[in-house]
């Protein structure tokens, strides 16, 4: 090898050895700087005729495995989601009470039967009848801040799904714009390594918004496409939805008036999943309408039960009781928890918990006949308070005739929702279960949101060990390139002696 030819590779590993050392300097810098991943610059030795004539520097690499950060990102979307789900549901789980307090649905019921109970020992006594009607009025209102809870919710999750319309449209139209850099650079000769850590950060947070599939291609192009097959544009405008009022018989899709999330004009509601978007849009249409359907028909069952019996003991604003042998959407259940209130007449005169409010006429399958306590009647009434404890809260419309179990499909606004509360006959028991499921939502959010977490947190750590910054790592690796570097120092000086060597002769 001749004299010149050593220099020349000398020089070339110095050159290679200066920008791994650049690289690894940059590395322990960024070691704290978020979505940032371990670069690798190789070099490939050059040889011409056989003869090694130095080494050059391969382009800059990311050192990320794409598995292992396609199901990190799919956990943060799950993350994101039982976040959603445990935020909009926590005052949900708020608004039904402690059933340990005796103030939940069960619990009021409970109270109220008590009092007729109490009333029964002595139906004379005023005091014991306005008993009876005060905790009427906190059952209705029970039901009312539950109802008022639940629509608020069920607001806040059309909110939500307009909100993250707006974050994924901003999030593709980063990505567009950065995979435009990364080609113009790699088109370019250059590096865009740091470009696509940007990218990925920015796809991440897409990921929170729905489920996504990353399809790399050549010269830095990516492909997104959510769960589902639906491609997603990379223009910044691919989501909209409009903002609406979501009322209690609200609904989306056939003859509905929620506006349904639309991407590039088709309608994919049903169709996205994973992420806050479809928890967003589960929770508007799905879970929420259901939870509003079954409290309806708990406070609807309430009144028509008092209502057969022979005392109008709850209505809604226009005085009216559903009729439960009717499906929800036309029978006047829906949306009566919001409007439940004890009956003004009651209410002004407790007596009429007594007497009852209007006489019952036998039928088949239905309540024995019955006629009110006529004005002056025997202060010690009690047939009407033996009817309400036998039968309003029993099992039994009549003597030997069952009550109906309370329904559990025909739900929701638009009657296609069922209910998991089955088989449930009496009063309290179909409002302890109501209780139990409802308020349990939002601890099944929180358990799925937890198992989620944990195992972003165990893919974190491998994405950390397999793609971060390992300091320590790099700082032994810069004293390997150190003494490397000082090893072809040392060839360069030797050559330079010998050309020295060599000049001094022929002189």
């Amino acid at each position: 090898m001749s004299l010149d030819l050593a220099l020349s590779v000398a020089r070339s590993g110095l050159r290679l050895l200066d920008r791994q050392m650049a690289r690894t300097a940059d590395d322990i810098a960024n070691a704290g700087t978020e979505g940032h991943t371990r670069k690798i610059l190789g070099g490939e030795a050059v040889s011409v005729g056989g003869v090694g004539i130095g080494v050059r520097a391969l382009p800059l690499a990311r050192d990320v495995d794409l598995a292992l950060q396609a199901a990190a990102m799919r956990a943060g979307g799950d993350v994101a989601a039982g976040e959603l789900r445990m935020r909009l549901l926590g005052g949900i789980e708020a608004a039904h009470g402690r059933p340990e307090d005796g103030d939940s649905l069960g619990g009021l019921l409970a109270a109220l039967r008590a009092s007729l109970v109490a009333l029964r020992e002595a139906p004379e006594d005023a005091i014991r009848r306005a008993a009876v009607v005060g905790d009427g009025e906190d059952l209705a209102a029970r039901y009312n801040g539950l109802a008022a809870a639940i629509g608020s919710a069920r607001q806040q999750a059309h909110d939500a799904l307009v909100a993250e319309a707006k974050a994924a449209n901003a999030a593709l139209g980063e990505i567009g714009a950065l995979t435009l850099d990364i080609r113009r650079e790699l088109a370019a000769g250059r590096t865009a390594a740091d470009l696509e850590d940007t990218r990925d950060l920015a796809i991440a947070r897409l990921a929170e918004s729905l489920d996504i599939s990353v399809i790399r291609g050549e010269l830095g192009n990516v492909t997104l496409v959510a769960r589902g097959g639906l491609v997603l544009p990379l223009d910044g405008a691919a989501f909209a939805i409009a903002p609406a009022t979501v009322g209690a018989g609200a609904w989306h899709g056939g003859t509905g008036t929620l506006p349904g999330l639309t991407l590039g004009g088709q309608d994919v509601t049903r169709q996205v999943l994973g992420g806050r978007m479809a928890a967003a849009a589960e929770l508007r249409d799905v879970t929420l309408p259901r939870m509003a359907a079954e409290l309806d028909l708990s406070a609807a069952q309430t009144a028509a039960r008092f209502e057969a019996q022979g005392l109008r003991l709850f209505t809604d604003g226009a005085g009216a009781v559903p009729d439960v042998s009717l499906p929800y959407t036309t029978g006047g259940a829906l949306g009566f928890a919001a409007v439940i209130r004890v009956n003004p007449a009651v209410a002004g005169n407790p007596t009429l918990v007594r007497d009852g409010t209007h006489a019952v006429v036998a039928a088949p399958g239905g309540a024995t006949a019955f006629v009110p306590n006529p004005p002056g009647g025997p202060a010690g009434f009690a047939t009407l308070l033996d009817r309400l404890l036998d039968f309003t809260f029993g099992r039994e419309v009549a003597v030997g005739v069952p009550h109906a179990a309370i329904a559990t499909g025909g739900l929701g606004p638009d009657g296609t929702l069922v209910s998991g509360l089955s088989g449930l006959v009496t009063l309290e028991a179909h409002a302890a279960a109501l209780v139990a499921a409802q308020a349990g939502e939002r601890g099944v959010a929180e358990g799925a949101r937890d198992r989620a977490s944990g195992l972003g947190q165990l893919l974190g750590a491998r994405m950390q060990a397999r793609s971060g910054v390992d300091v320590d790592r790099e700082v032994a690796a810069m004293v390997e390139l150190q003494n490397a570097y000082t090893m072809n120092a040392r060839v360069v000086a030797t050559v330079q002696s010998m050309w020295d060597a060599l000049f001094s002769a022929v002189r």
